[in-house]
């Protein structure tokens, strides 16, 4: 796998696919990027499972914070890493250990960690790299087209009303 470059078709499946994200180093600050991310994800439907041992047992957007992803009920289909690239060695560890595994593992931008990408890929998970999965949900949807940011997809599809939000989402439930 080109982790320097993804392929939108890429991209789409591991959005398309996923219905339940833990967000590793989530922030119960509103003024933090994992903060945001948790937010947008929960808005656009998916189960979110914020992560974070200083907050374990609270609550970040009405969601229960856990200490550790094993101490999650669930099984989760993808981990997002907002932490050190330094820490990834680790946290692939824990994700190793997950049954059932993952589907996908993503890791926020300025994070990566080759070595750990490919232990990922060995175990059958997908594997991003340096990108943010909102940023990339709203290129792919042509939401940060509203912004007059050029998202490279052009589309003429009308937006979906969804509990009381428009949305040009890629996911179509």
């Amino acid at each position: 796998m080109d982790h320097d470059h993804y392929d939108n078709t890429y991209i789409r499946e591991i959005l398309n696919s996923v219905r339940t994200i833990a967000v590793i180093g989530a922030s119960a600050n509103e003024v933090r990027p994992s903060y945001f991310v948790v937010k947008y994800l929960i808005d656009k439907g998916y189960r979110v499972f914020p992560v974070n041992p200083g907050q374990a047992g609270g609550k970040i957007l009405g969601q229960t914070v856990y200490a550790k992803l094993r101490d999650i009920p669930e099984g989760i289909d993808m981990v997002d890493i907002f932490r050190a690239s330094d820490a990834i060695p680790g946290i692939t560890d824990q994700v190793l250990e997950l049954v059932p595994l993952p589907k996908a593992v993503w890791m926020q931008l300025t994070v990566r960690h080759d070595k750990s990408a490919r232990r990922l890929e060995d175990a059958g998970i997908k594997v991003v790299m340096n990108r943010c999965p909102k940023i990339e949900y709203a290129r792919l949807s042509g939401e940060i087209g509203w912004n007059g940011v050029n998202s490279k997809v052009i589309s003429s599809k009308k937006p979906v009303m969804r509990t009381g939000f428009q949305s040009y989402g890629i996911r179509q439930r």
